[in-house]
C-alpha cells in the first residue's frame, strides 16, 4: 500500500480513496487503509452476480497460469453480496472507523448499472442499455440512492486502441462510438445528479448530521 501510494503521489495527488480490484476487501485490508488515513472506501459491489461475473472473466481471460487463476478466484464476490446496502455507511476496524461508498447497482433489482456493463449491453441494442440506465436513474431517485459510478480506462478505449484486450465488455468495437455512447450516459446523468468526484461526495457525507 505504501509503495503504490509514493508512486500516485509522485504522480501528483496523494491518494485518499480505494477501491480493491475486482471489488476484493478484507477485514485486514480495510483496517489497513484505517490506519493510513484513508477517507473511505469504494470496494462493496452490492449485487447477487458477481460470480456469474467471475465465471465470464476467467472464462474469457487468456494466458493465466494456474495460479494466477487461483487468486482471481476470491474477484468479483459472492452472492451474498448481493444483501448488502448500497447507501454508505461505516466499517468498524481496530484502527477506527472507516467509510464505506458501495458501488451502486439498480436499487431493488441489485443488477450492475456501471459504464462497462452498459457498453456490453449496448452491443445488443443500444435502445435497450438506454432504457436500462433511464430505469437505474430512476430507481436511484425514487429510493434515495446516490449515484456511485464505476468508471473503468476501457470505457474509454477500443479494438482501434489494442487488439489485446477483446476479451473485456465491449473492447472489440472502435472508441469512437463508445465515447459517443458514454457521452450520453453522462448527460442524462447529469439532468438527475450533481456530478462531482468521490473524494468530495465522502466529504459531504462525513458533514451530514448523523440518525440519532
Amino acid at each position: 500500500m505504501k509503495r503504490t501510494e509514493d508512486a500516485i503521489e509522485t504522480a501528483g495527488v496523494k491518494p485518499t480513496g480505494f477501491r480493491g480490484p475486482g471489488f476484493s476487501h478484507s477485514p485486514t485490508l480495510l483496517n489497513v487503509l484505517a490506519r493510513r488515513g484513508y477517507a473511505y472506501d469504494c470496494s462493496t459491489f452490492p449485487t447477487f452476480l458477481g460470480p456469474l461475473a467471475r465465471l465470464y472473466y476467467l472464462a474469457t481471460a487468456k494466458g493465466l497460469s494456474p495460479e494466477e487463476r487461483a487468486k482471481r478466484m476470491k474477484l468479483f464476490g459472492r452472492f451474498t453480496d448481493g444483501f448488502g446496502p448500497l447507501k454508505p455507511f461505516e466499517w468498524t476496524t481496530p484502527s477506527g472507523p472507516l467509510l464505506e461508498i458501495p458501488v451502486t447497482t439498480m436499487p431493488i433489482f441489485k443488477v450492475p448499472v456501471h459504464v462497462s456493463y452498459l457498453l456490453y449491453l449496448a452491443g445488443y441494442s443500444r435502445a435497450i442499455a438506454k432504457l436500462y440506465w433511464r430505469t437505474a436513474l430512476f430507481l436511484c431517485r425514487a429510493t434515495g440512492t446516490e449515484l456511485s459510478l464505476l468508471l473503468h480506462p476501457l470505457d474509454f478505449m477500443g479494438s482501434d486502441d489494442t487488439d489485446r484486450l477483446g476479451f473485456f465488455p465491449a473492447m472489440k468495437r472502435p472508441h469512437a462510438g463508445k465515447l459517443e455512447l458514454v457521452g450520453q450516459f453522462f448527460d442524462r446523468l447529469q439532468k438527475d445528479f450533481d456530478c462531482i468526484p468521490m473524494g468530495e461526495h465522502a466529504g459531504r457525507i462525513r458533514t451530514r448530521p448523523r440518525p440519532v
